[in-house]
């Protein structure tokens, strides 16, 4: 037993003598007014009080000067602790037994409880371990994915700045060394004009492929940054997707686009040259994972009465269910589908266009093929609402991208 039990037990036989010595005091000076019952009833309140608040024995201490003072002062003969009728002694042992019996109880009560309480105590802590130890491997988990993700950025980025910096670093290095004369030139370059041609359809078609890579960049940051601005007006999808089909005429030159714009489709409030990119890009995915002389097919139907969906559909391998919902992360990427050699890039176009599409409040999403395979992406379009077309406080999404790009 510890010092400080100790002091408590003490202080539970003090309190508890004390409490008897006043209850008995009052109890004598009603007199006439009380009767036995309730002179037991009140020294059994004691009892209990004092077994919950100091434990077992000081409770049983407690009980035995009740049962004295019980007989002293209130059962006949008074002043004596001798009984006189029988009666008085069955009453005095119940009262005995109660009070031992009670407090014991009580005091039992209060034991469990504190074990409880102790109990809850424990598994509080032990949870707060958990937990602290739970964040601590999600922590050092969450900086290695970080760790991972940087290199994989790093390497994308690596690759897609060098390669179109490479070709043009070549073909430029060609043509000077074509028109270097005496010194300057220890084997000198002649080219034909088509060959010349070529190089400087690599250096432009290089330097928009940096151009679309840089701006990319630029715009995903503005969505994850949640800094993007819509420039909305009414306007006709068919008249998108036309527009988009010409600028991607030498992207798609090698497959067979078909489009099916529903006729009649209503006019819809939006940034026509962000959907318009997010066209291009589904476009640009379904010539990279479909082989040559493949169909591309556009369509574009009204749904729900107040929704577009546009879709865009290839006759490549098409994409895994565990795959789809991926394909619209950062900078996740694939180099081989199907058999197909697929150019690297950093994977930031179908994350650009899932924040475009989301933007003007729709849904982008995987679907498969109609033939049961190749990949049909398919995003939605609100028509839009009756708002002015002066709420232009926003920049364009796409003001930074230079209109080489387009």
């Amino acid at each position: 037993m510890t010092r400080t039990q100790s002091e408590q037990q003490w202080k539970g036989y003090a309190l508890g003598a004390a409490g008897i010595l006043v209850a008995t005091g009052v109890l004598k000076l009603l007199g006439v007014h009380i009767n036995s019952t309730t002179v037991a009833l009140v020294l059994l309140v004691v009892v209990l009080f004092t077994a919950t608040r100091w434990g077992s024995v000081p409770a049983l201490f407690t009980s035995l000067l009740a049962m004295l003072c019980f007989n002293f002062f209130f059962l006949p003969p008074l002043g004596t602790f001798s009984i006189a009728a029988t009666d008085n002694w069955v009453a005095l042992s119940v009262f005995l037994i109660a009070a031992v019996t009670t407090g014991q109880l009580s005091a039992r009560a209060k034991r469990r409880a504190e074990e409880a309480e102790a109990g809850r105590k424990e598994i509080e802590r032990l949870y707060a371990e958990l937990r602290d130890a739970f964040e601590r491997a999600s922590h050092a988990e969450a900086l290695q994915q970080s760790e991972k993700l940087k290199s994989a950025l790093l390497d994308a980025v690596t690759h897609d700045l060098r390669t179109p910096l490479a070709s043009i670093k070549a073909s430029i290095t060609t043509l000077l060394d074509e028109v270097r004369t005496g010194s300057d030139a220890e084997r000198p370059v002649v080219l034909d004009p088509e060959s010349r041609m070529e190089m400087m359809e690599v250096i432009d078609e290089e330097s928009d492929r940096l151009n679309r890579f840089i701006s990319g960049l630029i715009e995903l940051a503005r969505i994850e940054a949640g800094e993007m601005h819509l420039h909305r007006h009414w306007g006709a999808i068919d008249e998108i997707v036309s527009a988009t089909l010409e600028r991607a005429k030498r992207l798609t030159r090698g497959h067979r686009v078909e489009v099916d714009v529903q006729s009649e489709l209503p006019v819809v409030r939006v940034d026509d040259r962000a959907v318009s990119e997010v066209i291009y890009t589904l476009l640009d995915n379904a010539v990279k994972f479909s082989p040559a002389g493949s169909r591309i097919r556009i369509s574009a139907t009204r749904v729900d009465n107040d929704q577009i969906r546009v879709a865009v559909e290839d006759e490549g391998p098409g994409v895994s269910l565990e795959l789809r919902e991926r394909v619209f992360d950062k900078f996740f990427r694939a180099t081989n589908a199907g058999g197909l050699k697929v150019p690297a890039g950093t994977g930031m176009g179908l994350a650009i266009a899932k924040g475009i599409v989301e933007a003007h409040g729709g849904q982008i999403w995987i679907a498969e093929g109609a033939k049961t395979h190749g990949a049909r992406v398919v995003f939605t379009l609100p028509i839009g609402d009756d708002e002015p077309d002066g709420s232009r406080d926003g920049t364009n999404v796409f003001n930074t991208i230079n209109e080489a790009v387009h």
